[in-house]
């Protein structure tokens, strides 16, 4: 017969027979990739040989809590009591890991006397030797995923813990810095939540009663790129729309220059976005400084397929795709990243989610990127140049572009051709300007109602907020003859159209900008 009754709590004292054990319970959680699972942590105590046993699928490091757990409450005064313990993490059939169940553990034991009635109680929290509750790095990304599934209200945690977990609001945090204090707090029920809330130094945009933060830090500027006018308009029409990028251009023609300041030029991020930014960093064993700026990832060419995408064996973790999501991914000399990364690419610059599939583990983490990146029009990179012979086969060529598959290279937006440096090239644009111009398309995006930018439209969206002129419209359709457009690029050329309008201060697509659109689309010097 079950201790519990069918609400899950302990039955009455005056209905429990002499030979029934209390059995009681704390809540806590694990992950499973970026998504809490909650896990019942449950215990009791029996007359036979003194034992402490962990069931449930626990991992390794749970497994070694029961030590940290004994040490923490004998340092304490607390005398272990002679008998056989008995620990569930409830459901059985989920694999549980993390250090944070040391606390609920460590309470249990200590509360073995009394009834414990919290049900809405979250218990974290990893012990020291001595008794100290130390925090983790999957604390975060746990109790965040639980407030966003609406399961989590009250939680016990790490004081140290408090200076990242105030960034998230609508829970109650009460703070401890040690297990005798948690077991006090625990008895008396006189629970104290945290003032302590964080407040972001960024700009704020109010648009819709929702509100936007803006971390303007220009570290390189636009104005040190001589030239380059077009590329220079692409980079502001693709940060303006988030819209995915590619630059083909002679060695040191500036590529990687315009690269690296795009990320100072992106739009403004909601809240829930610099936490889900900082749940992925967290992950990666990265603490987060929660600016509100974009993250840009940029992996070598050499980098492996895990690396990129995230893997392992027995425990998936996170990549290069998903440490970019709601930010930029650049990947520089394109063609030597291996075909099968490339191809890989594919699925996440179409769904904006990354799916690891392992024999123990299948993990889907977001990836909302802007893809950037960059290539020379052969392998000595010489092919467009006025001033230098290419020394590349015709053969070479078609080897060296054919690494890009056209169902890849229908995902990529804009294109651009980079011209070679001139004596003549000026300095002319700034980033704080072209920031300036990409939150006035960003703030009409959100204005017209829009949950996703330009780049990242659904297709019932594009219907919806990019409205084409009668000429516009005009323009398209002889497009779509005369260039064999697939459904996907004329939806690619619609977005593209809508940020070039959104720029203009336009509320319809006219015929300049899809003709704009069209300039960018790729031609025969990068067609494979």
């Amino acid at each position: 017969m079950s201790s519990k009754n069918h609400s899950g709590n302990v039955p009455p004292k005056e209905n429990r027979t002499k030979n029934e054990a209390i059995v009681n319970h704390l809540t806590s959680a694990t992950l499973e990739g970026l998504s809490a699972k909650v896990i019942e942590v449950e215990a009791t105590f029996t007359k036979g040989l003194p034992a402490f046993t962990v069931v449930g699928l626990a991992g390794s490091d749970i497994q070694e809590s029961k030590e940290r757990s004994k040490s923490a409450l004998l340092t304490n005064n607390f005398k272990f009591p002679p008998l056989k313990i008995t620990v569930n993490l409830s459901p059985s059939d989920i694999k549980k890991s993390g250090t944070h169940f040391d606390l609920s553990m460590a309470l249990l034991v200590a509360m073995h006397k009394e009834r414990i009635e919290e049900d809405n109680l979250f218990v974290f929290g990893e012990l020291g030797l001595d008794g100290r509750v130390k925090s983790s790095s999957t604390l975060f990304p746990l109790i965040l995923s639980l407030k966003e599934q609406g399961f989590l209200k009250r939680a016990m945690v790490p004081r140290v813990a408090m200076k990242h977990l105030s960034h998230i609001a609508g829970v109650d945090f009460i703070p401890v810095e040690s297990l005798s204090e948690a077991i006090e707090l625990l008895k008396s029920k006189a629970y104290t939540a945290s003032t302590e809330q964080f407040s972001y130094t960024a700009d704020v945009l109010n648009i819709g009663g929702k509100r936007y933060y803006d971390e303007v830090i220009i570290e390189l500027d636009f104005f040190d790129v001589k030239g380059q006018g077009v590329a220079k308009r692409a980079s502001l029409i693709s940060a303006a729309g988030m819209h995915n990028f590619m630059m083909e251009g002679n060695p040191g023609c500036g590529k990687s220059m315009i690269a690296k300041r795009l990320k100072d030029i992106l739009p403004p991020l909601l809240e829930e976005e610099i936490l889900s930014v900082a749940k992925h960093q967290f992950l990666d064993g990265v603490t987060p400084n929660f600016l509100a700026k974009r993250p840009m990832r940029s992996p070598h060419h050499t980098a492996t397929s895990a690396s990129i995408f995230g893997g392992g064996s027995y425990k998936a973790r996170i990549g290069e795709v998903a440490l970019a999501h709601n930010g930029m991914l650049f990947f520089d000399e394109l063609p030597h990243f291996p075909k099968n990364i490339l191809e890989a690419l594919r699925e996440p610059l179409q769904d904006r989610m990354v799916n690891i599939s392992r024999v123990n583990s299948k993990v889907a983490y977001e990836a909302d990127i802007m893809f950037v990146s960059a290539m020379n029009p052969c392998p000595c990179g010489n092919l467009l140049s006025k001033r230098k012979a290419c020394r590349c086969s015709e053969q070479e060529i078609k080897r060296y572009k054919n690494r890009l598959s056209d169902p890849f290279l229908d995902r990529i937006d804009l294109f651009v051709v980079m011209q070679e440096i001139g004596a003549d090239d000026k300095q002319d644009m700034r980033s704080i300007e072209m920031k300036q111009m990409v939150n006035q398309a960003f703030i009409r995006q959100k204005e017209r109602g829009q949950m996703h930018l330009n780049g990242k439209l659904r297709e019932n969206e594009i219907e919806e907020f990019c409205k084409l002129s009668t000429d516009a419209q005009k323009i398209l359709f002889s497009a779509i003859d005369r260039f064999g457009l697939s459904h996907r690029s004329l939806g690619s050329l619609k977005k593209v159209a809508r940020t070039i309008a959104d720029l203009a201060d336009s509320k319809t697509i006219e015929k300049n900008h899809i003709l704009e659109a069209l300039s960018y689309r790729r031609r025969e010097s990068t067609r494979l």
